[in-house]
């Protein structure tokens, strides 16, 4: 099964077949737990995994603006619950599986509330204390995310 089709939008650029392929990779935070989410089985990249909200940075917008569609369209949370959008620092996490360079842009996204509405990308999610994040089959590179983003906290 593969995901929805992709339509680009008016000035949006189509990641899909690219080698190298910018992404926001978000950590969301309500209090001191964080939000692990199950990919759908229908996502065309690692379907089945657990990850944070991700998406590829494909028009003109920056972080932020990314940060908060990605969290209105995965999860329903809207700018009112957002609390503090933290940039961390970008890397490259290379993947063999896919032949693909993931330039993968970090955000920690502080929320005032754990209720969610997902989306069909998601097909489960829990709550979890950071330590737990292990016991989890990871996207590549989210562990590397999880810790640098709450590094200081």
């Amino acid at each position: 099964m593969s995901e929805l089709a992709f339509v680009p939008k008016p000035g949006q650029k189509d990641f899909t077949n690219e080698k190298r392929a910018p992404v926001v990779q978000c950590v969301v935070q309500c209090g001191n737990r964080i939000l692990v989410a199950r990919r759908s089985l229908m996502m065309n990249f690692y379907p089945g995994f657990w990850s944070g909200v991700s998406g590829f940075l494909d028009d003109e917008r920056g972080v932020e603006e990314k940060v908060k569609e990605e969290l209105r369209e995965e999860l329903g949370i809207g700018d009112r619950n957002i609390i503090e959008i933290i940039e961390g620092t970008v890397f490259e996490q290379e993947d063999l599986k896919y032949g693909r360079t993931w330039i993968v842009h970090p955000a920690l996204v502080k929320v005032s509330a754990d209720t969610v509405v997902p989306n069909w990308e998601i097909e489960d999610y829990r709550w979890i204390d950071p330590e737990e994040i292990e016991s989890f089959e990871l996207v590549p590179g989210f562990d590397t995310v999880v810790a640098r983003l709450l590094k200081d906290l």
